[in-house]
């Protein structure tokens, strides 16, 4: 099945992870595997906020201090400066203003990019865990837009899950490119079963339910809280157990084409896929040559076997 986008794949991303020379101290932060792999398939469009806002580079070192839901960004030796009205402004501007991304990577740790676990200082006490002031704006606009930081992208999961996430996003966006109906929603729900069963059985029925209900006239609610299930779905990791059950329900596709050798050699794969012994790569590629060989009209319209391009390798390490 051919994944190739009609359209480019759109990905924000923090300046300085690409090689722009951007950062407080005048320098990047370079990341390779972004640029060099995962540029191949997006269209990244950078953007660093501190810059947009006016700040020079090189430029004072900023931090995050206060309440930890709605922190200051202020300089670390000049008190003086605060910018965090303009951060927020600028989060919610871009909101508007960016066009359709399919996904976003930050920079970890920013006082004003950072997701997750960014320090927000006290005046007595440890520091406590926050969020830059602009991912916080950014994203509180476009609550399903999958994220991540680069960091992150180190844990073959978390890396596999985020790429897997843009594809199905960008899917829904050439969905909503043309106008979304329900026999067309229903189709987008039912080629995705697989994928959301490797997240969770019980999402691929709850959002079954809700796209086997609508309606012409409620399509357009239908569709939102379609999408925020969905994106909701797919940010929870996939897990072995699940993926192997999505494997075992595949193989029940083969049950009358296959011999019992062949039968079992994918049984004995996947249970060694389960049992942590092989990538999940390897029984999807003996599923995929026997459906080869053995084509299903059904299994050829799902998108489990191949969510994002195979060059990748995401599923070598998972």
């Amino acid at each position: 099945m051919s994944i190739a986008a009609t359209s480019p794949i759109r990905v924000g991303i923090s300046a300085c992870l690409l090689g722009e020379k951007v950062r407080f101290d005048g320098n990047h932060k370079l990341d390779r595997y972004i640029r060099d792999t995962l540029g191949g398939y997006f269209e990244f469009v950078p953007i660093c906020p501190e810059v947009a806002i006016g700040l020079g580079v090189p430029r004072p070192t900023l931090r995050l201090e206060g309440d930890p839901q709605q922190p200051r960004a202020v300089g670390v030796t000049d008190k003086s400066i605060d910018v965090t009205i303009p951060l927020e402004r600028y989060g919610r501007k871009m909101a508007r203003e960016l066009p359709p991304l399919a996904g976003y990577l930050f920079k970890a740790r920013s006082p004003s990019c950072g997701m997750e676990r960014v320090k927000v200082y006290q005046d007595k006490g440890a520091p406590k865990a926050g969020q830059g002031i602009y991912v916080r704006e950014l994203l509180a606009a476009r609550p399903w837009l999958p994220a991540e930081e680069e960091g992150r992208l180190g844990d073959p999961v978390l890396r596999e899950n985020f790429v897997e996430r843009v594809f199905a996003y960008h899917r829904w966006q050439q969905l909503g490119a043309t106008r979304i109906t329900p026999a067309r929603l229903l189709e987008f729900h039912a080629r995705h079963k697989l994928i959301l069963m490797s997240h969770g059985a019980e999402y691929y029925r709850t959002l079954g339910r809700q796209a086997a209900a609508v309606r012409r006239e409620t399509i357009k609610d239908t569709a939102r809280d379609y999408l925020a299930g969905f994106m909701a779905a797919l940010q929870r990791p996939a897990t072995r157990k699940r993926h192997a059950n999505v494997l075992q329900h595949l193989l029940g596709y083969l049950k009358r084409s296959l011999d019992h050798a062949d039968k079992a050699e994918l049984l004995a794969c996947i249970d060694s896929y389960r049992l942590g012994g092989l990538p999940l790569i390897v029984p999807i590629t003996l599923l995929r040559h026997h459906f080869r060989r053995h084509p299903d009209p059904y299994v050829a319209q799902q998108y489990y076997l191949e969510p994002h391009p195979a060059e990748l390798m995401l599923r070598n390490h998972i």
